[in-house]
């Protein structure tokens, strides 16, 4: 079992208080042989369309001396996850929950805004004070 984020139980309580369903803790995504585990993976029943949107999601803490650093390490697992994830179940997409403080450091980095915008990074943006979604970016 893969060590979990210090932040894991924060995005999970979060996603539940909005509405999610936590279907698998962690989520694993299978590359060949290979299995990965993505920190969660999630559904939430949208009403009007009687359909289900399904997430996964990968949980960063950026607790380094480096937040560009942690950032980087972060943009390529994510993009390593998000390229996998749609040939094996396209319709689930990729978040990285990062924490909020953590946000307002990278939003003003245009290297941050820049990946965020050409790799089309879907972010969750929490709050781990509590537990609470603070921002979704799509």
């Amino acid at each position: 079992m893969p060590a979990k984020d210090i932040y894991h139980d924060h995005v999970r309580d979060a996603l539940i208080a909005d509405g999610w369903t936590i279907t698998d803790d962690p989520y694993y995504l299978r590359i060949g042989k290979k299995r990965l585990p993505i920190d969660l993976g999630a559904e939430k029943l949208i009403a009007a369309q009687k359909d289900k949107e399904l997430i996964a999601v990968e949980i960063k803490s950026f607790r380094g001396d480096s937040k560009v650093s942690d950032f980087h390490a972060a943009l390529g697992q994510y993009l390593n996850y998000k390229i996998n994830l749609q040939e094996v179940e396209e319709a689930r997409l990729l978040y990285l929950a990062i924490p909020s403080f953590i946000y307002e450091e990278l939003e003003d980095l245009l290297i941050f805004n820049r990946a965020v915008q050409h790799f089309d990074i879907k972010l969750i943006i929490f709050q781990p004070t509590d537990r609470r979604i603070k921002q979704w970016k799509k």
